[in-house]
């Protein structure tokens, strides 16, 4: 029964650790995203995340919490709308700016022979 819960709480340790990371992570992200914050507050962020992990994240998240998350949703809407434009941009190429394109990309080396012609039959296809 002992290996039992050591393993259980060794999940549950390791479950905490990699919540905790993610955390962290969006904290970090958060701070270099917000630009309403000086530099200075940044590295005061993140020295006290390094000296004082699980307070310092603790009060940031109570502290910037909803800030954090209109980033959040604000770096996610822009990059929806710059998906969008950017589809609209390439389905709106005739077939001679595609297969100019296409040829672009094989002369630099980025594509094969193979993906060249398979662009170049769906341009033409188009």
């Amino acid at each position: 029964m002992d290996s039992f819960w050591s393993w259980f709480w060794l999940l549950v340790y390791w479950f905490l650790f990699f919540a905790y990371l993610i955390v962290l992570f969006q904290i970090v992200g958060d701070l270099f995203r917000d630009k309403d914050l000086s530099g200075w507050w940044k590295a005061v962020w993140i020295i006290f995340l390094v000296f004082a992990p699980f307070i310092t994240a603790l009060i940031y998240v109570i502290a910037r919490g909803n800030s954090m998350a209109e980033r959040q949703v604000h770096a996610a809407q822009r990059a929806r709308v710059d998906t969008e434009s950017y589809i609209r941009e390439v389905a709106h190429k005739s077939p001679t700016d595609q297969i100019s394109d296409a040829k672009a990309l094989l002369d630099s080396g980025a594509i094969t022979p193979e993906e060249y012609a398979t662009l170049k039959s769906k341009a033409l296809a188009a």
